[in-house]
């Protein structure tokens, strides 16, 4: 087997299980790898440290699964791997098929590169690693034994599949498409789902505990709800914080159109949804005096590099303090960042700037990161990606 040498010193993260080795740390390659063959990663003194996944045609040049030198990355290993990922999720009882769940959770569940969502008797799978992308053949018969679906759809971004060399028909990819449109249950919420169109694969799951957790805030107050996308926030702040209004707003027609049908699935009547940008509608909203008791920030990602990290603070800085101007004295701000090169203290600190320019007091009531079916790996902090603040504006 091919073997990626670290340059000295640099052996610390992987053996703390941070599974992506940048073409920065490698000191050289001996062997001839094709881009999608396993390699070792060896360090000093030809100690072993992992096994991955070789791509020359990413910044990510390894992505590592193994560290267990007598362990090959084979059928039975994906499938070891994939029979965890479901246990975790049944033992955090997400076994109602009625419900969507995540079931493979990238990094977190140890398969970077791979995710897996269920909505109802289908899965979503997305792939975001070219590694991934040559094992769909190993890996999708073993999600039909395993999870016994009605049909397996798969997709990329764009962007990714660019950068990490995938080429992969999305679409069907096992069994049979729904009949018509799927609804699936978040608790007793009724959501309409695009499986092939919609973003991410289809509803955003992470933001499930936090919508609940958002809408015990939000009784008998008027809610903004920024980037709404599909309307989660609020219908939540609606069905189960029993606010009196909710007004959402985001810059995709399809995302309206489907909150609006959200909110007739659900009989909802105190929702409305309009189309537009979010930093204008806030500043416009602000400059004819609107106020509101809650308002909700769910942007999407700002910076996917590092390199992008001082314009997403920047953005999430400006998105608060424009929030900030419409949160009436004593409202709520439920403030969020799906960036995952964006650290908590990063976020944190973007907000106390926000504050302090707008000239009000925050106080954080909780901090709160995704639903439990996206674990965190402790040796991937980047796993870490979404922070969800809830806070009084004084």
């Amino acid at each position: 087997m091919a073997q990626v040498i670290l340059k000295p010193r640099k052996a610390r993260t992987f053996l703390s299980r941070h599974p992506w080795v940048f073409d920065t740390s490698i000191d050289r390659v001996e062997g001839e790898p094709a881009d999608g063959d396993p390699v070792d990663l060896i360090a000093e003194k030809g100690r072993f440290i992992a096994r991955g996944i070789y791509n020359r045609r990413s910044r990510i040049r390894v992505r590592l699964y193994g560290w267990d030198a007598a362990e090959p990355l084979d059928g039975a290993f994906w499938r070891r791997r994939l029979e965890a990922a479901l246990r975790l999720r049944s033992l955090l009882g997400y076994d109602d098929r009625r419900q969507a769940t995540r079931m493979v959770y990238s990094e977190g569940d140890g398969l970077s590169g791979l995710i897996v969502d269920r909505y109802g008797d289908y899965l979503v799978v997305q792939v975001t690693a070219l590694g991934m992308a040559r094992r769909l053949s190993e890996i999708l018969p073993i999600l039909v034994e395993l999870v016994q679906p009605q049909g397996i759809l798969v997709r990329t971004e764009q962007a990714m599949a660019r950068s990490e060399g995938i080429e992969l028909h999305p679409g069907l990819h096992w069994g049979q498409l729904p009949a018509g449109p799927l609804t699936v249950l978040d608790g007793e919420l009724r959501f309409q789902v695009d499986l092939a169109e919609g973003q991410k694969t289809g509803l955003y799951l992470d933001q499930r505990e936090n919508r609940r957790a958002a809408a015990r805030y939000l009784a008998g107050r008027r809610v903004l709800d920024m980037f709404c996308y599909s309307g989660g926030f609020s219908l939540a702040a609606s069905a189960w914080g029993k606010a009196r209004q909710c007004l959402g707003f985001d810059s995709s027609p399809k995302a309206i159109e489907l909150a609006r049908v959200n909110a007739q699935l659900n009989a909802l009547e105190n929702l409305s949804f309009e189309t537009g940008d979010g930093f204008q509608v806030l500043d416009s909203l602000a400059a004819g005096g609107e106020r509101f008791g809650g308002v909700i920030l769910d942007p999407p990602k700002f910076a996917r590099s590092r390199a992008a990290l001082d314009d997403a603070l920047r953005a999430y800085h400006w998105l608060n303090r424009l929030a900030m101007r419409v949160v009436e004295p004593g409202g709520i701000l439920v403030t969020c960042s799906c960036s995952g090169v964006v650290s908590r203290e990063d976020f944190f600190y973007a907000l106390l700037g926000a504050a302090q320019q707008s000239g009000r007091q925050v106080q954080v009531l909780e901090q709160r990161g995704a639903s439990p079916d996206h674990p965190i790996a402790l040796g991937c902090p980047e796993s870490d990606y979404l922070k969800c603040f809830i806070c009084r504006v004084v």
